[in-house]
């Protein structure tokens, strides 16, 4: 029987699927102006989008804290993340994809899902960088590992293929997607050399190859260590909104606008 929960609610169509909460944005004395990542970044992304009029506080879901009892169920099955409790909670999901692409491996979600055959792992991260989890790279299905310093062209073309391939070799009920902006020149951790609008175009392009799909796609930012990524990401909203890729629009966005490439096939 399903555990009893008030994590999942209804959420008026006046609202727009993006969910942020004040307490995402982390203080400690000021302590956190010392951290190389920004902690305050979702609040000013959110701050960003409503000075463009894109946003109020009205239209925004604000996700409800899980209880001791929620968190107790999660970790009797052996540190169970959220996504495989989206399988027991929301009919209709039975796969799903995980485009990774930040910086980094994403190990942690690696190894919670090795060897389950619902999760396809699509992961593109800067090799010479940290985890290096050899055990985690196991479970990813399709690896695209970079070389320090990657620029925009090779890495736009390297995920657009790879994503394509990925869809064709597992389709999903929801694609989960990992936006991390520590890709960006100039990001000491990342090592890679992709610009601000080679950013917005990276998003641009997962949404419209899923959306073209008709697949529902769930994005989180990620990392990012830069005082500029808040506006990138809020530049990045603010484009797929224009596109019709976001929004009450974005469910009538068509396959076969999708397929046409946006990038030469230039790099395998």
């Amino acid at each position: 029987m399903p555990h009893p929960t008030q994590l999942y609610q209804h959420v008026p169509d006046s609202r727009w699927p993006i969910v942020y909460s004040p307490r995402y944005n982390i203080t400690f004395l000021g302590l956190e102006k010392l951290h190389p990542f920004d902690a305050g970044k979702w609040g000013k992304v959110i701050s960003l989008l409503k000075e463009e009029k894109l946003l109020s506080d009205s239209m925004l879901v604000e996700a409800r804290e899980a209880s001791d009892e929620d968190l107790l169920v999660v970790h009797t099955r052996r540190y169970l993340n959220e996504l495989k409790f989206l399988f027991d909670r929301v009919e209709g999901i039975s796969k799903a994809t995980i485009v990774d692409l930040d910086a980094h491996q994403g190990n942690g979600h690696e190894r919670d899902f090795m060897g389950d055959k619902r999760v396809y792992i699509m992961d593109v991260y800067n090799r010479h960088i940290y985890p290096g989890d050899r055990f985690a790279k196991q479970a990813i299905r399709r690896k695209v590992e970079l070389e320090w310093g990657t620029e925009d062209d090779e890495y736009l073309q390297k995920v657009e293929r790879n994503l394509e391939k990925a869809l064709q070799e597992h389709r999903p009920d929801i694609v989960v997607y990992n936006a991390g902006t520590d890709i960006l020149e100039g990001d000491r951790l990342g090592g890679l050399a992709i610009s601000p609008q080679g950013v917005v175009k990276r998003d641009e392009l997962v949404f419209r190859i899923v959306r073209g799909r008709q697949l529902p796609i769930l994005m989180v930012t990620s990392g990012g260590y830069q005082k500029r990524t808040a506006r990138i990401i809020a530049d990045s909203i603010l484009n797929l909104y224009s596109l019709g890729l976001i929004g009450p629009e974005s469910a009538s966005v068509s396959a076969q606008n999708s397929d046409t490439p946006l990038l030469p096939p230039e790099v395998p």
